[in-house]
């Protein structure tokens, strides 16, 4: 996935979930934080940003932030990028050999999966997850409290029930990372059914990404681990 019109830049606040204050060659700009999520290990003042430059007049900001460094680590932010990623690694021989079908947003039971996948006489749905917390080389999702995760996961486990395979896919947007694991302080829910779930047949797979100025790319699998704590 590459980006165009990146411009360099320094985080100075975050007044509300989808929008940050950034300096850019010495002058304050609002731009559009494309992830959710509560950042705020990584969204710290005058952290070094990289955004997107995107003037248009349908919108209401000039910017996309894209990522942040944390110390000498790039970590890619944008909550639209794990799908993407995944997509291009599927379709360049990740799990399949031969795929004829790769549907995104594809419905079973009560929720909507990132993919519906056919290919190799298998049938699949997957869902993607974005991880951006990381702590001395192990990474966690989610860095919030997420039900719907949850659900998702619940119906992962249904798909298998019904004789589809299924996967719980964890794009970690960093290289250089030791193992993956659910974040047992912030959600033990979410831990607790991830590996009731994998338990039930759900796959989990997690993957690094080489993260460069303007592109992210899947990399190796991370070791998962799914242990009570």
């Amino acid at each position: 996935m590459i980006y165009d019109n990146i411009r360099q830049g320094f985080f100075l606040d975050r007044p509300n979930r989808f929008i940050a204050h950034i300096e850019i060659d010495s002058r304050m700009e609002i731009c559009h934080v494309k992830n959710t999520g509560r950042c705020r290990e990584l969204l710290t003042h005058r952290a070094p940003v990289l955004v997107r430059e995107n003037v248009s007049p349908t919108r209401k900001t000039k910017y996309d932030l894209i990522s942040v460094y944390k110390g000498q680590r790039l970590i890619n932010i944008d909550s639209s990028a794990p799908n993407k990623v995944f997509a291009e690694w599927l379709q360049n021989g990740g799990l399949f050999q031969n795929i004829t079908l790769l549907k995104p947003e594809q419905h079973f039971g009560g929720s909507r999966f990132d993919f519906y996948v056919e290919g190799d006489n298998r049938k699949a749905f997957m869902e993607v997850k974005g991880v951006t917390l990381e702590d001395n080389g192990v990474v966690r999702f989610p860095d919030a409290p997420t039900q719907r995760g949850v659900r998702h996961l619940n119906e992962l486990a249904a798909c298998v029930k019904a004789g589809f395979e299924a996967y719980a896919v964890f794009i970690v947007q960093m290289k250089d990372v030791f193992y993956f694991e659910p974040n047992w302080a912030t959600h033990r829910a979410f831990g607790e059914a991830l590996r009731k779930a994998a338990g039930q047949g759900v796959r989990v797979l997690a993957l690094d990404c080489q993260v460069t100025e303007n592109s992210i790319a899947a990399g190796n699998s991370v070791e998962v681990r799914i242990t009570d704590k």
